[in-house]
Order: C-alpha cells, then structure tokens, then sequence
C-alpha cells in the first residue's frame, strides 16, 4: 500500500509494473536498465525493453527515480530520497550513498566559476573494504 500511495503521490498511474520497480529498487538500491529488465522479466516474461525504458524515464521525469551518472558504467536508477553522493567500488561496481555537507564545494566551484550553483552530483571512486582485503 505505501508503494501505492508513492507512486500516487507522484502522479504516476499505478500499475503491476511501475510496483515491481519499486519493490525491486527498494531492496537492490541501484540499478542500470538492463538489470532491471532481467529481474521484472521474472514475474512479467513478455515485458519488453521498450517499456521498461518508457516507465523509468517516466519515473524519473516525474521525480519519483532519480539517474545516477557513473563514469564508464550504464546510467543507474534509484528511488529519490534526500540529496546524497556515492562511492563507486572500481573492482566490484558496488555503490553505496554517502551524505556529504557540499555546501562547501559548491560555494568554493561557484566562486572560482562565477556560476550560480544550486546543487551538485558527486561520485567518489574507490576500493570497498570487501575488495581491499582480496
């Protein structure tokens, strides 16, 4: 029923396949459209490519998914929540969020630019700790 109730709150129409994405982005985080594709195929076998595309722009249009721009990696997907960074693991692709006061960076990249920044998208790059001790 809360998934429901998002996607209303929205306004986006409720259907089976628009409550999968949620279900499944609600439990793996991040995910690229192809991943996606492949897990919602399990319950809906004749879902074709094309709508998933169609519904996750949607989404994203909407403000309900939010795009996550990894450097050489196929755009990922993730439920909006508050503004927040992410840590890519360079070994395993593992992502987490990570809240940063970035404040201070945009006020620092506004300076030196002279634009007027209103937010920003950070992706750091790392080694996990898993991957660290391989």
């Amino acid at each position: 029923m809360k998934n429901i109730s998002r996607l209303k709150d929205s306004n986006l129409k409720v259907t089976p396949q628009r409550l999968e994405i949620v279900k499944i982005l609600s439990t793996y985080g991040h995910m690229n459209i192809n991943s996606l594709y492949e897990a919602l195929r399990e319950k809906f076998p004749t879902l074709s490519l094309a709508t998933i595309y169609k519904n996750i722009h949607t989404m994203r249009d909407k403000s309900f998914l939010s795009e996550v721009k990894i450097p050489n990696q196929k755009n990922l997907y993730e439920l909006k929540k508050e503004e927040h960074s992410h840590i890519v693991c360079s070994k395993c692709d593992d992502i987490i969020d990570i809240e940063l006061d970035t404040s201070s960076f945009i006020n620092q990249a506004s300076s030196i630019s002279n634009y007027k920044l209103d937010k920003s998208s950070i992706v750091l790059i790392g080694i996990c700790p898993k991957c660290a001790t391989i």
